[in-house]
């Protein structure tokens, strides 16, 4: 029996339709909120995973149009872009019964306290998806690097439910693990969103084998890490020199990857400027930390994407 038998998927774009196919093809009742692609996938019947050199199809998909369809889960998974936090007030409430979980996958800082103000931080869980994939066509998805994922709790340590939802991603075949402080693994994850999903937008429009390939960019991809890493120490979270390395060699194997950030901005999509990259500048400055290559390219992203 899966540790959380419902689950719901709010935001059926890579990421929610990656994990929640992973969920449903390994027995979890897994019900997507889909929009602008329900008629497509209605069409032909499934959702499709393509990984290396195989291609994994969930048959049949439960798709609904709306959460007052889909109705009450055992678990919320929020994959939504941040850009479209101000619906969760709306689109949540039909799904959660007295215990049921919220696990919030989306990007960047100020999630975990938005949900925890709106519905309880005793429901809110989050998570950081380690991974490069790409939406490339309606319910289609592939992954170019299948990475891991990172589960905890807001404001206190792993229960007994977080290590449950743990074991359930990595019978369903994700590389998982535990934190014991969400915040400071936030702050490991924007050790690479913040230089790659931001220089590949404002140096022009480039995915992330050139950003490490041209040597201005790859020096300022490893400046943006430091500068990161300086911001989360003042904040009382150590990230080792280890970790920025690794984030940086792990890269150019992925080919021409485009970040999630750059695949919005191209598609004439809202970028996810604020979460990304203004939270995690405010919560630096007010720390006293001295971020002036996020300051510049904060203010880059915020006019290029004004339009």
């Amino acid at each position: 029996m899966n540790p959380f038998p419902t689950i719901a998927i709010i935001g059926s774009g890579a990421i929610g339709t990656y994990y929640g196919a992973k969920l449903a093809l390994a027995g979890a009742d897994v019900r997507f909120l889909i929009r602008s692609d329900l008629a497509a996938v209605r069409a032909r019947g499934s959702l499709l995973l393509h990984e290396k050199d195989c291609t994994a199809e969930l048959r049949p998909v439960t798709g609904f149009g709306s959460t007052g369809e889909i109705g009450p889960v055992d678990l919320v998974v929020v994959t939504l872009k941040t850009t479209a936090n101000g619906e969760l007030a709306r689109l949540l409430p039909p799904l959660l019964g007295p215990a049921t979980a919220i696990f919030t996958l989306q990007n960047g800082l100020g999630s975990d306290e938005q949900l925890a103000a709106l519905f309880g931080a005793g429901r809110v869980m989050g998570g950081l998806a380690f991974i490069a994939a790409t939406r490339t066509a309606p319910g289609e998805v592939t992954c170019y690097h299948p990475g891991s994922i990172a589960l905890g709790e807001f404001g206190r340590p792993p229960q007994e439910r977080t290590r449950t939802l743990a074991a359930q991603f990595a019978a369903a075949g994700v590389k998982a693990r535990m934190v014991d402080d969400l915040n400071e693994a936030r702050w490991r994850k924007l050790v690479w969103n913040i230089p790659f999903n931001g220089l590949a937008i404002a140096a022009g429009g480039i995915a992330t084998d050139r950003l490490c390939a041209i040597p201005r960019l790859a020096e300022e991809v490893r400046a943006l890490m430091h500068e990161v890493q300086f911001a989360a120490g003042r904040l009382g979270f150590v990230i080792p020199e280890k970790f920025l390395r690794e984030q940086f060699d792990v890269t150019p194997p992925m080919g021409a990857y485009q970040p999630s950030s750059l695949v919005d901005f191209l598609a004439g999509r809202e970028v996810e400027v604020e979460a990304i990259w203004g939270e995690p500048l405010r919560r630096a400055q007010a720390a006293g930390a001295s971020v002036p290559r996020l300051e510049k390219l904060y203010a880059a992203l915020k006019k290029l994407t004004a339009r």
